[in-house]
């Protein structure tokens, strides 16, 4: 394979690259020509760009034989990004420098230079386990309770938070954003704590309004919120950190009776994504949508990745074609340190495995961490983040998770669809609502791969782990 000069993230000059990324062109090859990004197992190439390749008739090529037919459309794509939690938000704002600050955001947010160009962000909804500190936007003290929430405030969100995130939407304007609560105040649930617990039936007005709340307030300071899920993890009770379980029936009735119609009374246009959990609780939203006038109210099930298959997701898709299916979180860390078989997993599971599986998004966990994995507020002790951000010097490694996401993000668009491919090779296709065509390849194994389209067609050599994506239009 020919390379292509290209510099890697960490060498991007701070302020070099123009801020209208929302309206950028993605990167793209000219005329009838194919263009190609690789990420190779060893790190020799890291979403690197090769040399362009030319279309010619179709059969020409030698190899396994692939077909692309655009002409069959499935799921549209709602975006790709991760997590802008408490901890992520304080390492970006407190321990860069502006220019360290700018070089990253740009990285994250554009798709100019070495950008990925992340399209949607989500946001918990007061503390989670990476979090400096425990909190909600309505804590009282013992035995107190603010039923008509007039306590309620996100000051605590002003201080770096919400400026991360509209520094974030300067750079994309089109940055959407997902919220998922933890938990709610303590004095709405029956421990009065945090950490673990059930909501209060008698809260269940409350903590309608406080999603209501959170997403007006959010609003006010230029951060508009796409879509909300009741509560994150519902069936995950924990003493060490924010928690708190919602069972389906009580999901249900949430939805049904309190969430849906506050968001509506409210006037908001706010979509309900349930669940937010494992891919093996998946019992959980099907009995929530079991209830009709609860899935009125529901746009779409939210997944992570800790446990159970990506297949759910089909499972989802066949009881509910008209609910969205939404991957929400999924994080690498110290217990599988090698980036190639990191990279195959991710590619495998979360980017084919999760389209070819109804999936119209990509969410993975912290967006940043520090060289100690935190700041940890509970719960995981070793989780990586999409970077590494040291919080001594301000120095950044773009982890496997930052180009995992970027053979997606920066070239696959919000709105896309994806599109039929055979599957001799692992791989998934989109087409951009520009009609520009991408296909995400994993190598399993050495293989010289021929890609047909319409009449066309293009070849392509890759070793055993690499990740390709290819991107082109109609002449």
């Amino acid at each position: 394979m020919n390379d292509a000069q290209t510099s890697s993230p960490t060498g991007t000059a701070p302020g070099t690259v123009a801020t209208a990324a929302a309206t950028e062109s993605k990167p793209a090859a000219s005329g009838n020509t194919v263009a190609v990004w690789v990420t190779m197992p060893d790190q020799s190439k890291k979403l690197e760009r090769q040399a362009d390749l030319p279309l010619n008739a179709a059969g020409t090529g030698q190899g396994v034989q692939v077909t692309v037919d655009d002409s069959q459309r499935y799921q549209v794509m709602e975006g790709f990004g991760a997590a802008m939690t408490d901890s992520s938000a304080w390492l970006m704002m407190k321990t860069l420098n502006a220019a360290q600050r700018e070089t990253l955001m740009r990285n994250l947010f554009t798709r100019e230079g070495d950008g990925i160009g992340l399209s949607f962000v989500r946001v918990p909804m007061g503390a989670s386990d990476f979090a400096l500190k425990s909190y909600t936007y309505d804590d009282m003290q013992l035995k107190q309770k603010d039923s008509d929430l007039r306590r309620f405030n996100i000051e605590y969100d002003k201080q770096y938070i919400l400026p991360a995130l509209r520094q974030a939407v300067g750079l994309n304007p089109a940055l959407r954003f997902l919220g998922s609560p933890w938990s709610a105040p303590g004095w709405m649930k029956d421990n009065r704590g945090l950490n673990g617990g059930t909501l209060l039936a008698e809260n269940y007005q409350a903590f309608a309004d406080y999603h209501v709340h959170f997403v007006q307030a959010y609003a006010d300071e230029g951060v508009r919120i796409d879509a909300l899920t009741p509560q994150n993890e519902p069936l995950n009770s924990n003493g060490s950190y924010p928690t708190m379980l919602m069972p389906a029936e009580d999901q249900q009735a949430f939805v049904r009776d309190f969430m849906g119609p506050a968001l509506k009374k409210a006037g908001l246009d706010t979509r309900i994504i349930i669940f937010d959990h494992n891919w093996d609780l998946i019992d959980h939203p099907l009995t929530v949508l079991s209830d009709p006038k609860a899935a009125e109210y529901v746009d779409g099930v939210a997944f992570h990745c800790y446990g159970g298959d990506v297949s759910a997701q089909s499972r989802m898709h066949d009881a509910h074609p008209d609910k969205g299916i939404w991957f929400t979180e999924c994080s690498g860390g110290g217990w599988a340190t090698d980036f190639g078989s990191n990279l195959g997993w991710n590619i495998n599971n979360l980017v084919i495995g999760n389209f070819r599986n109804w999936g119209n998004s990509v969410m993975l966990w912290n967006l940043a961490l520090d060289e100690h994995d935190g700041p940890q507020n509970g719960g995981c002790g070793d989780c990586r983040g999409v970077v590494t951000i040291n919080s001594q010097d301000g120095s950044v490694k773009y982890n496997e998770e930052y180009y995992v996401l970027g053979h997606v993000s920066k070239f696959v668009d919000p709105g896309a669809y994806r599109v039929q491919s055979s599957d001799e090779i692992k791989n998934v296709a989109f087409v951009n609502p520009d009609g520009s065509l991408v296909m995400i390849v994993l190598a399993d194994h050495k293989v010289s791969l021929a890609v047909n389209w319409q009449g066309q067609s293009f070849s392509y050599n890759l070793p055993a782990g690499a990740v390709a994506t290819f991107v082109w239009k109609k002449p």
